[in-house]
């Protein structure tokens, strides 16, 4: 965070000065887990249902902190607030707005926001200190947090932006207005939420009527519901993907026997040969929308070509890949799951499985609504259509994903249920042969347990 009293913060925040001058400095960063509070920090302190973090407010300042943000006075130096949500999001855009060289760039979509973002943070990076860390740190919280970590030594500010509603992500865009927004895809995720694609339409697009006249909205030519959103914004609108009318396009895409794909980038009269380092066919899209931000920027054609040959997997459990000594390889997809990124995961095992056995632990795909048991058993039918050999699903609750795969003609793999974890893991590991390829993915239902038993032990201790 920029240099700030506290007097300025509790004007920008409403609250009130305590136990301090109110020309005490915070020098360090704002942080809300009171483990991570370092010299001259800001501690913002929540009260959770099972912990009060203001319990926490004098070891904070014990250890090097200024000061506390919190809703009553803990005898610590520091500003009491009315509400610290909301005080968070007065702090982020003070912060945003005495930084005037900073560029930010908003991105949403159903699926592959986290990832798309590491890969915009790599390519930005290049061109200045930029900011995107690692998670989807992308809600109420989260997002405030992440703005209030740029300084005046940083030039790009990548924020993931999700939304559970209508409005969700205008309110996002009122605590740090990007300059560049991008739209991934709309798919099936959150529609217990949002009722229909089209409503998650209407809230994702919030991003792009919020961009300035001078700004740049990312669009995927090859999404309608998002290349649709095109008249919803007053920026310059450049379209990505594979269709004939992308600015950012790709041409001749092939994925090899590793699910790693390659293809041509166009834009403009320039091209150049780009040979992804990460897994999966979806990854093409993922890389054009990071390649149009970068090039929006400054970025040459030929230095996009080369960086996004270097990009990489910086947030966890989101198709990280590993062979194990016997050959097996372990695709970590498990940090969440809805139908679209499922089927993403589900081709990535078919093209990095070709002439080996496959395996697909599948868990339960939460947030789907009334779509639920649809959602699921097209994710089996998908499964057994791309001829995946065991089919391992994960819970009661996700049991319609073996219904669709049963109900799938001429199929002649397995589909078990397995009551939890760990019963997966047995039958996972019962009959593994060395050679294998395993897909791991659920909704946050520890699925990743699954992975975690078939990780070498030396990676384990």
């Amino acid at each position: 965070m920029i240099r700030m009293t506290l007097a300025e913060i509790a004007e920008r925040t409403g609250g009130r000065v305590v136990n301090a001058s109110p020309e005490l400095e915070v020098t360090g960063g704002v942080e809300y887990d009171s483990r991570k509070v370092g010299p001259g920090g800001l501690f913002v302190a929540f009260e959770g249902e099972k912990v009060d973090g203001h319990k926490f407010a004098a070891a904070t300042v014990e250890a090097g902190a200024a000061a506390v943000l919190s809703t009553r006075d803990t005898g610590q130096p520091g500003v009491v607030v009315a509400e610290p949500l909301a005080a968070l999001a007065a702090l982020a855009t003070a912060v945003v707005g005495r930084l005037d060289k900073l560029t930010i760039v908003g991105l949403t979509g159903s699926s592959g926001k986290t990832t798309t973002k590491d890969y915009i943070g790599q390519l930005l990076s290049r061109l200045g200190p930029t900011i995107a860390p690692a998670g989807s740190l992308n809600n109420e919280l989260g997002f405030p947090y992440t703005v209030s970590q740029a300084t005046t030594e940083t030039r790009f500010l990548v924020l993931e932006m999700g939304a559970r509603g209508i409005g969700h992500i205008r309110y996002l865009t009122e605590i740090a207005r990007p300059a560049v927004g991008v739209v991934l895809n709309i798919g099936a995720a959150h529609l217990g939420e949002f009722g229909s694609v089209e409503g998650t339409a209407q809230a994702k697009g919030e991003l792009v009527e919020a961009l300035p006249a001078d700004g740049v909205a990312v669009l995927n030519a090859d999404d309608p519901l998002v290349a649709g959103m095109a008249p919803r914004t007053s920026a310059r609108v450049v379209l990505t993907g594979e269709s004939p009318e992308a600015a950012v396009r790709a041409t001749d895409v092939s994925v090899n026997l590793q699910g790693r794909a390659s293809y041509v980038l166009h834009y403009g009269e320039k091209s150049g040969r780009v040979e992804l380092a990460v897994a999966g066919r979806h990854q093409v899209a993922n890389t054009l929308s990071a390649a149009a931000v970068a090039l929006s920027l400054g970025m040459s054609v030929e230095d996009v070509a080369e960086a996004l040959g270097e990009v990489g997997i910086v947030s966890g459990r989101r198709m990280d890949v590993f062979t194990r000594p016997d050959g097996v390889t372990v695709i970590d997809d498990s940090y969440n799951a809805n139908p679209s990124s499922t089927t993403a995961a589900l081709q990535a095992l078919a093209a990095m499985g070709e002439g080996r056995r496959t395996t697909a632990v599948l868990g339960y795909m939460a947030e789907l609504g009334p779509h639920e048991r649809s959602g699921h058993e097209e994710v089996g039918r998908v499964a057994a259509e791309l001829g995946v050999d065991r089919l391992i699903v994960v819970a009661p609750e996700a049991a319609p994903i073996v219904d669709g795969a049963q109900a799938v003609g001429g199929w002649t793999g397995e589909a078990v249920l397995a009551a939890d974890q760990a019963a997966a893991i047995e039958i996972v590991k019962g009959d593994l042969r060395d050679g294998d390829v395993v897909l791991v993915k659920g909704s946050r239902y520890r699925t990743w347990d699954v992975v975690d038993s078939l990780r070498p032990e030396e990676e384990t201790r």
